[in-house]
């Protein structure tokens, strides 16, 4: 029930839907005796959409959560697994052409190759399922696992989890598949705006990981008033930053992750280590 009205809600309250449909809704009440109303919304919208869509609003948002776990760095201790989260391969389209389709977080991908060089004692665990509400897609993992040989990587040794459709079913059931033991450092990769929501799901699922982000969409906060070229580009990212806040606090609100805003647990206490 929860997957469904998060996606139901998300349609209706994604910027890009709802700034639009304001500045509709607006121009018909204009033409009725609510007016002042419909003056009202259509403003509102259009000033939305211009502040969101060319202003840096949207790097507001976004540059708290990318920040928030800094990047990897290896301190020469093993690694036992990496756990690479979904959201990047775009598994029908690459099924339909017969080659890997990768979309704007294909970082994470970029990363399973890499780290499964770095690292060639590591289990992989690749956990990405369909997320369509209406239709059945096919999962990511299983347009991944046909392509994998495009990574450098033979299909035995990765885990692929094709039954997640949300971020706490990634850790519930990656977790349930790698079996972790006490001691073990595994490393999580996702894209570092997802990365807040991602930990608090997996600490809540009592699988113990150490951040890898990537997919960084900022370079930084020399960008908090960097402007956007296109309301379209702006749009985008003000999505994708909503989506996550929100998300954050959904996901604690149902008592999926550990905190609102989870953090960097203290050096001398990370379970991961």
């Amino acid at each position: 029930m929860f997957y469904y009205a998060s996606k139901i809600g998300w349609f209706f309250a994604t910027p890009s839907n709802l700034l639009p449909f304001l500045v509709a809704t607006g121009l018909f009440l204009m033409l009725t005796r609510l007016r002042r109303t419909g003056w009202a919304l259509a403003c509102l919208g259009a000033l939305g959409m211009f502040a969101g869509g060319l202003g840096p609003v949207a790097n507001w948002l976004i540059m708290p959560l990318e920040e928030r776990f800094p990047a990897f760095r290896d301190d020469g201790g093993p690694i036992a697994g990496i756990a690479v989260l979904g959201g990047a391969v775009e598994a029908e389209e690459s099924l339909a052409r017969g080659q890997l389709q990768i979309n704007e977080a294909g970082e994470r991908v970029i990363a399973l190759a890499d780290l499964a060089r770095r690292y060639p004692a590591a289990k992989l665990v690749f956990s990405g399922g369909g997320s369509t509400l209406i239709v059945d897609e096919v999962a990511e993992a299983q347009g991944l696992s046909r392509f994998i040989g495009e990574l450098g990587l033979s299909r035995e040794r990765v885990l692929f989890e094709g039954r997640s459709r949300t971020t706490r079913e990634n850790a519930l059931y990656s977790r349930e598949l790698v079996k972790p033991q006490p001691g073990e450092r595994w490393l999580l990769v996702t894209s570092a705006w997802h990365m807040p929501r991602a930990i608090g799901c997996f600490r809540e699922a009592g699988f113990a990981v150490t951040p890898y982000p990537v997919d960084y969409r900022t370079r930084g906060p020399g960008d908090a008033m960097r402007l956007f070229p296109f309301v379209a580009n702006g749009l985008r990212r003000l999505d994708l930053a909503s989506k996550e806040w929100i998300g954050l606090l959904a996901y604690r609100l149902a008592g999926y992750t550990d905190a609102v805003f989870p953090a960097p647990e203290p050096a001398s206490g990370r379970a991961s280590r």
